[in-house]
Formats: C-alpha cells, sequence, structure tokens
C-alpha cells in the first residue's frame, strides 16, 4: 500500500475531489511511486485515485507549478526527473525557511497544533528507526515537516516549505539505498518537536538549521 502523507486541514473540513486528487499524486510523486520521467496516463490516474478526469487534470496544473511534473506538447505529461543539482539551490532556500518556521510554529502553535505535533511524536517513538521500514520513515519525516509548517500559520511560508521540502526528499527517496544514517535523520525530529511545544523558538531554528545541513551532507556523501 502506498504511503499518502497528509496535511492538516482547516478546521476538519472535507476536502474537494481536485485537492485530493492533488495530495494523493503529489506524494506519490515525492515518495517516487510514480518514478521520475514516468509518463502518466490521466485515465489510469483518475481510475486509481478513484475521481474524474476534471479534477486530475486541476491536480496536475499545480503539479506542474510545482516542478513535480512536466508537460510536453504532442508528447503528454511525465514526472520530473530527479536533478542532484538542484540540492544546492533546494537546501539555500531551505536553510533559511526551516529555521524560521520552526521559530514561528514554537511561537505560534496553537493548543491544538501542539496535540498534533505530540501524537506525530509518540507515533516516532513507536517506531524502530533503524530496523523500520524506508517507506514508512520517510512518511513520518513529511509529516513531522507538514505539521510544523502548519504551526506557522503563514500559509505563504507553509506553501513554500512544502514544495521545497517535497523535492528535497524525491532527492533523499532516490538515494535512500545508500544513506548511512537514515535513522539518525529522522530521530531529530524528536528534540525538534519538543523545542516546538515547548515554546522554544531559538532551540527549535537551531535544531532545524542542522537537521537541513545534514541532509545535504548525507546526500553528498551517498553520490
Amino acid at each position: 500500500m502506498q504511503h499518502v502523507a497528509t496535511e492538516p486541514t482547516v478546521g476538519g473540513e472535507e476536502l474537494s475531489l481536485a485537492e485530493r486528487a492533488y495530495r494523493a499524486s503529489r506524494d506519490q510523486l515525492v515518495m517516487l511511486d510514480i518514478r521520475p520521467g514516468a509518463p502518466i496516463n490521466e485515465d489510469q490516474l483518475a481510475q486509481a485515485l478513484g475521481v474524474g478526469r476534471t479534477p486530475v487534470r486541476e491536480a496536475l496544473k499545480r503539479l506542474q507549478y510545482e516542478r513535480l511534473v512536466t508537460t510536453y506538447p504532442r508528447r503528454g505529461t511525465f514526472a520530473t526527473e530527479v536533478n542532484i543539482t538542484d540540492l544546492a539551490h533546494i537546501s539555500e532556500v531551505r536553510l533559511e525557511l526551516e529555521p524560521l518556521a520552526a521559530a514561528r510554529a514554537a511561537r505560534r502553535a496553537t493548543a491544538e497544533d501542539r496535540a498534533a505535533l505530540t501524537a506525530v511524536r509518540s507515533e516516532l517513538a513507536g517506531v524502530e528507526p533503524r530496523h523500520g521500514d524506508a517507506a514508512e520513515l520517510m512518511h513520518l519525516d513529511l509529516k513531522v515537516h507538514r505539521a510544523v509548517y502548519a504551526a506557522t500559520h503563514n500559509p505563504y511560508l507553509e506553501d513554500t516549505l512544502i514544495r521545497h521540502d517535497n523535492l528535497a526528499t524525491r532527492i533523499w527517496c532516490l538515494f535512500i539505498d545508500r544513506l548511512a544514517d537514515m535513522a539518525g535523520h529522522v530521530e531529530e525530529h524528536g528534540p525538534l518537536i519538543d523545542a516546538i511545544v515547548a515554546g522554544e523558538p531559538d532551540a527549535a531554528a537551531q535544531i532545524a538549521r542542522a537537521h537541513v545541513e545534514g541532509f545535504e551532507r548525507a546526500v553528498r556523501d551517498a553520490i
């Protein structure tokens, strides 16, 4: 079964068909369930997601903007290739914005946000990172990041970071078999969540920056 990491919905509102199609197909692309360079058939995707072609088309337009799919005239739509040369550009953005998001989350998180983060923290504690399934660990990695971004209560910051974290995760998944300490990367989320829930913005920002630096270093060592 494919893992689909979702962000919290505002007020628990039901998602539209287009939003459901977008989130499901997005996470399949991020987790490389849809392989880089693979053609995307609208009819097959719609059938797999249980929606019509119109929601799928709307989803693909968003995914093209987010650099997850590419459409070529007379050829069709394809999952974008994972280009390792993009790592430096992605990390440059994340090094500035991830610490900002962590600090803002520590200052602005509501009781509901802290409860959600604490629940994810418990989920992390329930997994044996060094023997866990790689896909499950990456699913949790996405879940933590998205919960932190939601807790910033800044939709522009949240959207920007989700897009860049998605691109970074695709690179991570591409090299997952070569990474020496994926478990350590995932375990770093525990102290980050603790700092946010405790309302410690400086500590949260410092942990977030170290996390991004460690990610880039790990991928470069694996190349």
